[in-house]
């Protein structure tokens, strides 16, 4: 069995993404309450019972609301880099010492046949991670709460299967927005968030023949609307490749409820 998975929520109101390959399966980030999570996975038919271990991307409270209380609650690992437990030891209460895995950004780490490698984003974190994955030749890629597409991230994404990628903002309706300035210029900076047009961007980069969907994931609720998300995106990615046939099917994702699941198997 390939690997498959489902977005249960992505948003600054929380993350949660669960990959499994049948055999192991691993939550990246938990950034809602436990109540909530064991939620979304019920609404797919899945359990935190199922879960292998927790993956963090970062510290920010978005992306590890409920760590502390699934990973005590089930008994799980969690695996994040030592510039990140550094953060989380303030915010997610006691975790056993055997269950404290580091991984450092870069590392690969083995599940069985299903293997994740980490590498290095840019965002205001102490050290903020995305993740890959591979299972045999397939490979999912999740990279949300980016400041900017860099190269070396690039390079990590380029020729996925599947893509999980932020499209966090329109610029304009940022600008005009009810946030203070300095949160907007925040979000706007090397170390904020991906907008609409930079991951059309980024996509004209990245994919290839291979990538055959990209869930644009992170959307701010203020400052981006679904359907100009995918709209922005794909008008880029059709100006640049209108003669060309590897464009991915763009996917939505939801804050408030889960993706449904998807098989690398599809892809």
């Amino acid at each position: 069995m390939g690997i498959r998975f489902t977005i249960l929520s992505s948003g600054s109101t929380g993350n949660a993404t669960v990959v499994s390959n049948g055999e192991h399966t691993v939550l990246i980030d938990a950034g809602l309450s436990a109540k909530k999570i064991d939620q979304l996975l019920r609404e797919r038919d899945a359990s935190a019972k199922d879960i292998d271990a927790i993956l963090v991307t970062h510290e920010h409270a978005d992306h590890i609301k409920g760590l502390g209380a699934v990973a005590r609650k089930y008994d799980l690992p969690v695996y994040a880099n030592e510039k990140t437990w550094e953060e989380l030891n303030k915010q997610i209460g006691e975790i056993a010492d055997d269950k404290r895995k580091v991984l450092q950004t870069g590392e690969m780490l083995d599940f069985g046949t299903m293997k994740v490698e980490s590498f290095g984003i840019s965002h205001d974190a102490a050290e903020p991670v995305g993740y890959t994955f591979y299972e045999g030749e397939q490979k999912l890629s999740v990279a949300t709460d980016l400041g900017y597409m860099s190269d070396k991230v690039r390079d990590q994404i380029t020729d996925s299967d599947v893509l999980v990628l932020e499209s966090n903002h329109d610029v304009e309706m940022l600008r005009m927005g009810r946030y203070p300035w300095n949160i907007k210029r925040r979000i706007l900076s090397d170390v904020g968030h991906l907008s609409n047009e930079a991951a059309g961007d980024a996509l004209c980069e990245v994919t290839t023949g291979r990538t055959k969907r990209v869930y644009l994931a992170h959307l701010s609720r203020d400052h981006n609307l679904m359907d100009l998300a995918r709209l922005t995106v794909n008008n880029i990615v059709e100006d640049r490749f209108a003669k060309d046939d590897h464009r991915a099917k763009l996917k939505d994702t939801y804050y408030d409820r889960p993706t449904p699941w998807d098989s690398l198997d599809e892809a």
